[in-house]
């Protein structure tokens, strides 16, 4: 194979292929869309124009060579990888017309040997919980969707603990007993969930979206994916949407790569984040449309455990070409980030109408340290406040008590999380509400290392003020420039624009 380096191959499976354009010069859309040529044996196989700097291709043929051009950008000769077997879920008893067909998809997965496609037809293929295995191609094509059931007894209950003592199940960073997700894959190495068609986790139509905080039966909502302890999971071309709760979820998982997605839920379905990696390595974000009810993503990195067990880190992650449109952040970390969240980069994405932009959130108790977070090249349109950095978040039952909220010093602990090396630079910010910036460090641990940078903004003349984040005593703002609390030497230059007020203020 050769691949130029201006094309990136993110997904390479049997019968499909995503790359991204890179270095093509746009956030989550091109400036002038592009035409492709998929080539085999010489001749034309598939051709057409991307407007989106990153490509999903089906309908190829496993165990060939081909050859990709894309204007202005080179090409890539790939051979498809080859395929054990195609299992369709039909030939193991599913029937569009049932209520369920699990025991359909249970069947034709035991029988696809390690490296097979399981093929899922167009049509609606209604499920409870579809557990995966290693090696496994799963292949939405275009026009078929997998949907959830919506009765609850159709859901599988996962432990908190497997029968070996490890960690099975989580609900806002701890261990907690959950109904199985629609598609669950654990200790589960190269799986693949590709192509065109949807995943829909029919959030809407049982009663999910009733009991956001509660448990039913002792289980916590499921989400539309999840996968635990996992390495080299990989998802592209599809819409995943109406998830019960977080719509994917990978805990635990190194080396997954989540590409030109579209993850939809509506606006009012509570605590419906798009894509939260949870104390998990090596991560790439590319080329996803989010529009949720919550958080497009939120990387986490758990909460210290009840018996005091310290959550794994979450590191090395990239966020590129995304386009997060509502929700309540865009790019959010915390506030579960006990196990430490470092090393996360988000480049060339467009933010819009969402609340806040690049957001940390944490608070006294949590532990860990948020550190090395560069945001750059993006722009972010109508986010009511670019950059908030909190923390005295008021999460949990004790968020809004004095030990939380106090602004004077406490006691640095291990318990105590630390913030530091934050960058957010070359960004155009359009239609700002309440802030450009808003940081609030702790007075024992203030925020470190903060620069912005080259930064352009303006500001929403229908703005109204209000708080820029969630914590006890924050002053209502309308177009206000970068405050700060709590923060040691902030490097601030290079900000351009006008305000009603100073562009830039600073709180001691």
């Amino acid at each position: 194979m050769s691949f130029d380096v201006n094309i990136n191959v993110l997904v390479l499976a049997p019968r499909l292929l995503t790359v991204e354009l890179a270095g093509c010069g746009g956030r989550d859309r091109l400036d002038k869309p592009l035409r492709w040529q998929l080539f085999s044996e010489g001749m034309i196989a598939q051709d057409g124009l991307t407007e989106r700097p990153v490509v999903t291709l089906e309908g190829l043929v496993p165990g060939i060579g081909y050859q990709l051009a894309v204007e202005r950008m080179g090409n890539i000769d790939f051979v498809t990888p080859p395929e054990t077997g195609l299992v369709d879920i039909r030939d193991h008893g599913a029937i569009e017309s049932a209520a369920d067909n699990g025991s359909a998809f249970a069947a034709a997965i035991s029988a696809a040997p390690e490296g097979a496609t399981l093929y899922v037809p167009p049509g609606i293929w209604r499920t409870g919980p579809v557990f995966l295995k290693s090696g496994l191609f799963v292949h939405v094509p275009e026009g078929a969707t997998i949907k959830g059931v919506a009765d609850r007894g159709a859901y599988r209950m996962l432990e908190a603990f497997g029968a070996d003592g490890r960690q099975q199940a989580s609900w806002e960073g701890v261990p907690a007993r959950c109904y199985g997700s629609l598609l669950t894959a654990i200790d589960a190495d190269g799986v693949t969930i590709a192509g065109k068609g949807v995943i829909d986790g029919a959030g809407a139509e049982g009663d999910w979206w009733e009991w956001p905080k509660e448990t039913r039966e002792g289980a916590r909502r499921p989400r539309t994916v999840f996968a635990n302890r996992c390495t080299q999971l990989k998802m592209s071309g599809l819409t995943v949407r109406n998830s019960p709760s977080w719509t994917i979820h990978p805990l635990d998982c190194a080396g997954a790569v989540f590409a030109d997605l579209a993850i939809e839920n509506p606006p009012d379905s509570p605590n419906t984040d798009g894509l939260n990696p949870e104390s998990s390595t090596d991560i790439e974000i590319v080329g996803v449309r989010f529009s949720v009810g919550d958080d497009c993503i939120a990387i986490k990195a758990g909460k210290i455990w009840p018996d005091g067990t310290v959550p794994a880190p979450t590191r090395n992650v990239s966020v590129r070409h995304c386009l997060m449109e509502r929700g309540h952040g865009g790019v959010v970390i915390g506030s579960e980030m006990s196990g430490s969240v470092t090393d996360v980069t988000v480049a060339f994405c467009t933010m819009r109408d969402t609340d806040r932009g690049l957001r940390i959130k944490t608070r006294r108790g949590r532990g860990g340290a948020v550190a090395r977070i560069v945001l750059s090249d993006c722009l972010m349109d109508g986010v009511k406040t670019p950059l908030s950095i909190n923390s005295h978040y008021f999460c949990d039952p004790d968020g809004r008590s004095d030990a939380v909220q106090n602004r004077a010093p406490a006691p640095v602990s291990a318990a105590t999380p630390k913030i530091g090396d934050i960058r957010f630079e070359r960004t155009e910010v359009k239609n700002a509400h309440h802030a450009l910036a808003y940081v609030l460090g702790l007075a024992e641990a203030p925020v470190s290392g903060l620069t912005i940078a080259d930064v352009s903004v303006t500001y929403a003349p229908e703005a109204v003020a209000d708080v820029p984040d969630m914590a006890l005593g924050l002053p209502s703002l309308r177009h206000g420039g970068i405050i700060t609390e709590n923060v040691l030497y902030p490097q601030i230059a290079g900000i351009t624009g006008t305000t009603q007020t100073d562009t830039i203020r600073e709180r001691a």
